[in-house]
């Protein structure tokens, strides 16, 4: 389902808050589409100047939400991303094992990890959601559904910031191809846009994908 942009821009919407046990959360990380959708998704991307980052705030983009019970979305992420995890009755993930597929570490930890959003927020500001409503930059920031969240480790996603991959990639080149296509999918999900060099790069990292 699509929630229509106040720009005539189509946002989808994240999951619906569910009141389902800890046990039927989301199993796995979705998978972005094929390196053949991917390429035709990045072809039909606007390309564009990076907006002004006047008036951004991380409140303009409220996470996390509660999605299933007392689970907010880094809790769902936490759960889903990592192997073995045991939930308090607050739904706080307590232990568990998990890998980052941006730089390889494993942590038991969760404290260790962040709830990375592929396309960073002040990112997709610069690229069209200065123009969203609150609602919408809701959805966009919370979603499920796609291929947005992962759980890393807090010093690669810190490394990354709100950088495109023009300016930032996974140190870890093997997770290049899914990265590129997450990123992508989301940008064309979205209707957000990119810039020159970071189009480039995108393609650059395509190129890592099996044929």
């Amino acid at each position: 389902m699509l929630v229509p942009a106040a720009t005539g821009a189509a946002v989808p919407a994240a999951a619906k808050p569910s009141s389902a046990a800890p046990h039927r959360l989301p199993a796995t990380l979705p998978e972005p589409p094929s390196v053949g959708v991917v390429r035709v998704e990045l072809a039909g991307l606007n390309v564009e100047a990076p907006h002004s980052m006047a008036g951004y705030s991380r409140a303009k983009f409220p996470h996390w939400i509660k999605q299933y019970g007392e689970c907010d979305t880094r809790e769902v992420v936490l759960a889903r991303d990592g192997q073995d995890v045991k939930q308090d009755e607050m739904c706080r993930a307590i232990s568990g094992t998990w890998f980052s597929e941006y730089d390889a570490a494993i942590f038991h930890n969760s404290g260790q990890l962040d709830i990375d959003h592929v396309v960073p927020l002040a990112n997709a500001w610069r690229s069209g959601a200065d123009t969203w409503t609150t609602p919408e930059r809701r959805h966009f920031a919370n979603d499920l559904v796609h291929s947005q969240l992962i759980a890393v480790s807090a010093r690669s996603n810190r490394q990354k910031g709100d950088q495109s991959p023009d300016q930032w990639a996974p140190p870890r080149h093997a997770y290049w191809c899914t990265y590129s296509r997450a990123w992508t999918d989301i940008k064309h999900l979205y209707h957000l846009n990119v810039t020159e060099a970071e189009k480039a790069k995108l393609t650059e990292m395509l190129d890592t994908c099996p044929a």
